[in-house]
């Protein structure tokens, strides 16, 4: 079978073809943060969406070079640099560190290429002289630069390949400087935005006197400067379709830098939005949280990410407190499995002798849902089914140290995509580590009162132990 998206550009399910001619290389290009707070819980579905892609794509035999910008100088940006009095870098460096921070929380793989806005003012400005060049890109009194939409469609070009749109309804030929606008506006947008009091230090020298990039410019700079004037894939979430994603498209097909026949992407994906605790998420609703607010009740990382995945990507889905409880539960389940069968795998696992070259079933299932657009329910649905085998076989004394071995293989190449690794002491806080070593000591010294209470105290804080035949084992209460 073919892998298959949705492509937002056709509006339909494609099969998935790499420009590369052998078919392997894959160049993707993912909206990464916008580096003036900490990143919440909406924003981690995109992203998380993006590193199950590369994923899923690597998993496939891909070669995937992957590329998320952050965004480090914006409108936004500007007014928390102007009320905080910081430097620019010293302002941006301390959430684009959080930032790196929480995508390994999450266990996401790290980007190839993570380029900053600021590091590439050059290709920037270089980009906007070809768009001057070509006559749909002018100077305005002000000094700052704007895209012309109707020299644009005069030059033949379609304004309007991600949403359909009405021009008769709509105001056309309106200027708007603002980074965002209303999605009711067709307004020629700002390139360059010349250099305002309120702007402070922030600015560079153009050839068009001193000023900053516009936020569409810088995307389709760095993209096409690290993976060339036409590439596979880009992603990002549906609120970012238009103006954002529209305005990339006619800015880099505008200097047409692209070979004959080619598109600036050729897929492009989107994620839906995210609801929390069935509404849209607000500080005033007490439903926002970062990924920090999470971890700090208690949450796990991977219980965070199993929850995120939990919904196709292009469905809305609601984000609960209830659900992380469910994921945890559920991750409970796969570690008890997964654990299970290394012990009767032994030293089968780490040999391939007399394992079977291929045994079929969950990689081979996981791979036809996923497939169909990342199908990422009934690939769940196929893992918990893997479970309830496993543990029927393991529980008959009818699955045999290879076969487990061989059963494992396949749950690491799944996982491989999926990116739960099973708990350990990495994810087990020190503190409760310490408790449970107290209370084996306990125990050993027949201790007993003192075991039960610390018993009491690992359960209220989330904990149990298990005393096994091979030693105590930690594990979160479901």
């Amino acid at each position: 079978m073919a892998l298959k998206l949705f492509n937002t550009l056709s509006r339909s399910v494609q099969e998935f073809t790499p420009l590369d001619p052998s078919g392997k290389r894959v160049g993707m290009y993912c909206c990464g943060p916008t580096v003036y707070d900490f990143a919440h819980v909406g924003n981690w579905r995109t992203f998380v969406f993006g590193d199950l892609v590369r994923r899923y794509l690597e998993f496939r035999g891909y070669d995937v070079t992957h590329v998320m910008n952050i965004t480090d100088v914006e409108d936004k940006i500007i007014r928390r640099v102007a009320e905080t009095g910081s430097a620019l870098r010293d302002y941006t460096s301390r959430y684009e560190q959080a930032f790196l921070e929480d995508l390994r929380a999450l266990n996401c793989l790290r980007p190839h290429h993570l380029p900053r806005a600021t590091e590439f003012i050059s290709e920037i400005i270089e980009l906007i002289g070809k768009l001057i060049d070509r006559g749909i890109a002018y100077r305005a009194a002000d000094g700052s630069v704007y895209f012309s939409i109707e020299k644009y469609r005069a030059a033949g070009r379609t304004y309007g390949q991600l949403v359909k749109l009405n021009f008769e309804d709509m105001r056309v030929g309106e200027r708007v400087k603002s980074d965002e606008y209303a999605k009711e506006s067709v307004a020629d947008f700002a390139l360059w935005k010349a250099r305002v009091p309120e702007d402070g230090v922030v600015f560079w020298p153009s050839p068009w006197g001193e000023g900053r990039p516009g936020w569409h410019i810088e995307c389709s700079a760095m993209s096409m400067k690290i993976l060339g004037p036409s590439f596979d894939l880009h992603l990002g979430g549906e609120d970012l379709i238009f103006p954002h994603h529209e305005d990339e498209i006619a800015q880099s097909e505008g200097a047409e830098l692209q070979p004959a026949g080619r598109r600036f992407v050729q897929y492009w994906l989107h994620g839906a939005h995210l609801l929390v605790e069935g509404r849209k998420m607000a500080k005033s609703l007490g439903n926002y949280f970062t990924l920090r607010d999470l971890l700090a009740k208690g949450f796990a990382g991977r219980e965070i990410r199993a929850l995120l995945l939990s919904a196709h990507y292009r469905e809305t889905f609601n984000f609960t407190i209830d659900g992380l409880h469910g994921a945890r539960s559920s991750l409970g389940r796969i570690d008890d499995c997964v654990a299970r069968l290394k012990e009767i795998a032994g030293e089968a696992a780490s040999s391939k002798e007399g394992a079977p070259s291929q045994a079929p079933g969950l990689q081979a299932r996981f791979t036809e849902v996923m497939d169909e657009d990342l199908n990422i329910s009934a690939a769940w649905g196929a893992v918990f089914e893997w479970v309830r085998e496993m543990n029927r076989r393991m529980a008959e004394g009818k699955l045999p140290p290879v076969e487990a071995a061989a059963e494992l293989a396949q749950w690491e190449r799944v996982n491989s995509v999926l990116g739960i690794e099973a708990a350990g002491g990495a994810e087990i806080p020190a503190d409760i580590i310490a408790l449970a070593n107290e209370r084996d000591t306990a125990r050993k010294s027949k201790d007993f009162k003192r075991a039960d209470a610390i018993r009491d105290e690992l359960k209220s804080k989330g904990w149990v132990v298990e005393d096994t035949p091979k030693g105590p084992k930690i594990k979160r209460l479901s």
